[in-house]
């Protein structure tokens, strides 16, 4: 099927401007393109040659005897811009641009700026600028500075990097990972990872995609591309940069561009089930277990250990990489016991090597295949050492061959430290679909992000859908006119859209606060309501447990007199459950963000909070709450009562659609603290803060 990147990434001619006979970047993209096996048409430009490596050679695009569809720069920066726009008169689609774009005292807006600018104004697709190019496997259209590797066979796997070095350090520094396609997207002129990310999903062999992502250029095409990728369940893993401040800082000078908020990168790919790893070992490790290709059942991880010591240290890196292992049933345990050496305890995970014997092999084969059969496994894996310079002992994959062959469930060898060479074991076990890896760090990254993406699949369908209720209409109109919105309002519009918030009275004269407690009943709190005050405890702008009216009555003088005569009054609640907090801010690239978790006078100091793209479900927001640092006070401690979880998700599901229904007319919501009990989930105090437009 055809598609918009076609005459970049699949062209039909190609000319070289800069080719060269002699070493350097013009010789090495020619040289690349026929290490490819490139079927177009191809061309070098240079006035210096008839033919370079046996491709004919002209002086320039005008004398060549038919128009092409692509051209790549080996040029100086200096020589680019009058060549571009002498390829966009003669008819060029697509060209590549590997090299920086800089010119020293350079006139403004500089030479990166205006070539972005034309190649917008005349739809000129642009690879780069400051990349290493774009490796098409799957059509052999390989333009770039280096020959890839000379075994490399078109395989299921896409990777999209920002960082040229990324994409080639993954791409051939491990030979167990066939792409169909790798791309340098560099500075992005006028082709985002967005594009090449929609590329690499319209293929038919992509099975997974990898990005080395520094930046979202275009979040609304961006996350297009990523909720295509959902829809057609093919799991995307990522590297993104700039998670500290100095990292986000090098990613605007190398880049260009802002880095943005981590949580809410970390929000954006949550919502579409984009894994996110934290290095390029961890990346090309997981890209290998999705690419095998046998299905995750349901349950969580089994391994096999000849060593007591090695098998306690994979329990604590699962812990670090949040892994969890399959917990066996009775019969699975039965087995074992029937299996193993006396002595050898039969748990997952399981040391089987006992006493070392002759039988020891099928000892190790056979109960790995009962712990794969055990309905609570998803995959397994052999985790041993490798033997002198690196030997993988052949019995090891009679191991895996068995499991596998029993279960067809994922399997893999791993080795406990890093060295595993290219040779001909490795890529054969590998390309069979039973993958040797090294280093149980990266491999249990790996296994996190398969178990979360197939949880993912479950939930990801279950998304609730905004809808226009008059509540909504009301409260946009009155914002929309300049009504303002202090908490007693906020209270009210939360209330009215179906969050469960306190009822409370705004009066401003001391008569009325005095019916509005008899009419709540004692104890009842009462709050400064004075415009420009979002923070009332900063000010002691609140009394609490107001018992009787002349507690009410000096508590209402000494707020009239510091801060002003107009008040908020509420029923008194008593505070037996736990506080949380919801709350939403509006993020420059993504637009309206939730913040759900623990909340209170400490929240800013815990931050134990979990930030998520709205709309989102009930179970999605039980999932994050699985996450937070303190979620044990939400089960009960210390004798109290567990409280009522599912009321919380309810209530934070729906207010994901108030924040997205809000989200013109409201920038700013935070609702804290809700007491969350047994019985109760109830929003007390709540600040809205209206977009600008909106402020009279």
């Amino acid at each position: 099927m055809a598609h918009h990147l076609d005459p970049l990434l699949r062209p039909s001619s190609i000319a070289v401007i800069g080719a060269s006979a002699s070493a350097g970047v013009g010789r090495r993209i020619l040289e690349t393109l026929l290490h490819g096996q490139y079927q177009g048409t191809l061309y070098a430009l240079n006035p210096k040659y008839d033919d370079v490596l046996g491709v004919p050679c002209f002086p320039d695009l005008a004398a060549l005897p038919e128009p092409v569809e692509h051209v790549v720069f080996a040029v100086s920066d200096h020589r680019i811009e009058p060549i571009f726009e002498e390829a966009v008169e003669m008819g060029v689609k697509a060209m590549t641009i590997m090299s920086m774009l800089y010119i020293e005292n350079d006139m403004q807006p500089p030479l990166k700026d205006r070539l972005q600018r034309r190649a917008q104004e005349t739809g000129m697709l642009v690879c780069g600028a400051n990349g290493m190019g774009f490796y098409n496997f799957a059509d052999r259209v390989t333009v770039g500075g280096f020959a890839t590797r000379p075994n490399h066979i078109a395989g299921n796997v896409a990777l999209i990097s920002h960082s040229g070095s990324g994409m080639a350090g993954i791409m051939d520094c491990d030979e167990r990972i066939n792409f169909n396609l790798t791309v340098s997207a560099g500075q992005e002129l006028s082709v985002g990872m967005h594009d090449y990310l929609d590329f690499a999903l319209e293929m038919p062999t992509t099975q997974v995609v990898g990005l080395f992502m520094e930046t979202v250029r275009k979040p609304d095409l961006m996350i297009q591309a990523f909720a295509k990728a959902a829809r057609k369940q093919i799991p995307i893993v990522v590297i993104k940069t700039g998670k500290t401040e100095r990292s986000a800082e090098l990613t605007v000078s190398h880049s260009g561009a802002l880095a943005g908020s981590d949580d809410c990168h970390q929000a954006l790919f949550r919502k579409y089930g984009i894994q996110r790893v934290n290095d390029m070992d961890e990346l090309a490790k997981t890209l290998i277990m999705f690419a095998q290709p046998h299905s995750l059942a349901e349950g969580n991880l089994v391994t096999i250990h000849d060593s007591g010591g090695e098998r306690q240290l994979i329990l604590d890196l699962a812990a670090d990489q949040e892994v969890d292992f399959a917990a066996l049933n009775s019969e699975t345990v039965a087995k074992l016991e029937e299996i193993l050496d006396p002595g050898l305890p039969a748990v997952n995970p399981l040391d089987a090597w006992g006493r070392g014997l002759e039988d020891s092999d099928q000892i190790m084969a056979d109960s790995l295949t009962s712990m794969l059969q055990d309905p609570n496994a998803s995959m397994g894996a052999v985790v041993q050492d490798r033997g002198p310079l690196s030997r993988i002992y052949p019995e090891y994959l009679e191991y895996m061959k068995q499991a596998n062959d029993a279960t067809g469930k994922p399997v893999f060898l791993v080795s406990n430290i890093q060295g595993t060479s290219s040779d001909n074991t490795v890529m054969e076990s590998t390309a069979r679909g039973l993958p040797i890896l090294d280093g149980v760090y990266s491999f249990l990254a790996g296994v996190r992000c398969m178990h979360r993406y197939r949880d993912y699949l479950k939930l990801e369908n279950n998304n609730p859908e905004p809808v226009a209720t008059q509540a909504i209409t009301k409260w946009q109109q009155s914002i929309e006119q300049g009504q303002l919105i202090g908490e007693h309002e906020a209270l009210e519009m939360l209330a009215d859209n179906g969050i469960a918030t306190n009822q409370s009275y705004c009066v401003d004269n001391l008569k009325n606060a005095i019916q509005s407690a008899n009419k709540l009943g004692y104890p009842v709190v009462l709050k400064t309501a004075v415009s420009g005050i979002s923070h009332k405890s900063e000010v002691h702008g609140v009394h609490l447990n107001l018992n009787s009216e002349d507690e009410l009555k000096g508590a209402y003088e000494d707020l009239e007199k510091r801060l002003g005569p107009e008040v908020l009054i509420s029923p008194m609640i008593d505070n037996e459950g736990v506080e949380m907090i919801l709350g939403m801010t509006t993020d420059p690239q993504f637009g309206p963000m939730i913040a759900l978790g623990f909340g209170g006078v400490y929240a800013e100091v815990l931050k134990d909070v979990v930030t998520l793209m709205p709309p989102f479900s009930a179970q999605i927001a039980e999932q994050a709450l699985s996450e937070l640092k303190m979620k044990s006070l939400l089960d009960g401690y210390r004798g109290k009562e567990a409280v009522n979880v599912g009321s919380f998700c309810e209530m934070a599901s729906q207010f994901s659609l108030f924040a997205i229904a809000m989200q013109n007319q409201i920038c700013e919501i935070d609702v804290n603290p809700i007491i969350l009990g047994k019985d109760i989930c109830l929003g007390l105090d709540a600040l809205m803060v209206v977009h600008e437009e909106n402020q009279t």
